[in-house]
């Protein structure tokens, strides 16, 4: 009985460590995927702020063509 006691034991164990190395690979899975979506909610921050940038330039300019044009 002891042989089979310790192959259970031996395949309990390594169960336990593929379900943890399943669990991790989840985790880091996850853990990319959140950093993925950080970057691109950065990106899109970015892209506001040059679109903000750029219409406010268009409209300074725009300011500035008009006063010309009144004077």
């Amino acid at each position: 009985m002891g042989f089979l006691e310790d192959a259970k034991e031996t395949a309990e164990a390594a169960a336990k460590k593929v379900s943890r190395a399943v669990e991790d690979g989840v985790d880091k899975a996850k853990d990319k995927l959140d950093e993925v979506k950080a970057e691109a909610e950065v990106k899109k921050a970015e892209a506001d702020v040059k679109k903000a940038e750029a219409e406010r330039d268009a409209t300074q300019a725009r300011n500035e063509i008009k006063d010309e044009l009144r004077d």
